[in-house]
């Protein structure tokens, strides 16, 4: 009888060890899992690590001609539903007059105008981005 107990004993002891290091692996995998995979940022707060994202997904400031290119030519190259067109700087220094010059413009783009939604379909352009799209759409 002595034998057969410890034939039991030592790989009790053994399996015990497995499940106390296999349940710590776990607890670990699982807080990994668990763990948040993003962040939600409220326009006017801080947030933490968004600018690392940026650079890392390749963002940052943008060219005006990139954003124009993306964002602005569908109804700017057109004049689609009243947009000034890209170039007519007396279309746009009408706008401009009637809104409080430039700053009155970016005004408009950044809450929507007309058709226009806010930030026209750029959601993610900064101001300053908007705002250099509108002088080189303008020529303001």
């Amino acid at each position: 009888m002595n034998l057969m107990k410890k034939m039991l004993v030592a790989p009790a002891a053994v399996l015990a060890l497995w499940a106390v290091t296999a349940q710590a692996t776990t607890d670990e995998a699982i807080a990994e899992r668990l763990k948040p995979v993003g962040e939600v940022c409220i326009q006017g707060e801080e947030c933490k690590g968004v600018g690392a994202v940026a650079v890392a997904a390749g963002g940052g400031a943008r060219s005006a001609d990139d954003i124009i290119a993306k964002h602005c030519n569908a109804c700017h190259s057109t004049g689609l539903l009243g947009a000034p067109k890209i170039g007519d700087t007396a279309a746009w220094k009408d706008r401009a007059d009637h809104q409080g010059g430039l700053d009155g413009i970016l005004a408009k783009a950044i809450s929507g105008i007309n058709a226009m939604p806010p930030k026209g379909t750029c959601a993610d352009c900064s101001d300053d981005e908007l705002r250099e799209a509108i002088q080189k759409m303008s020529g303001l």
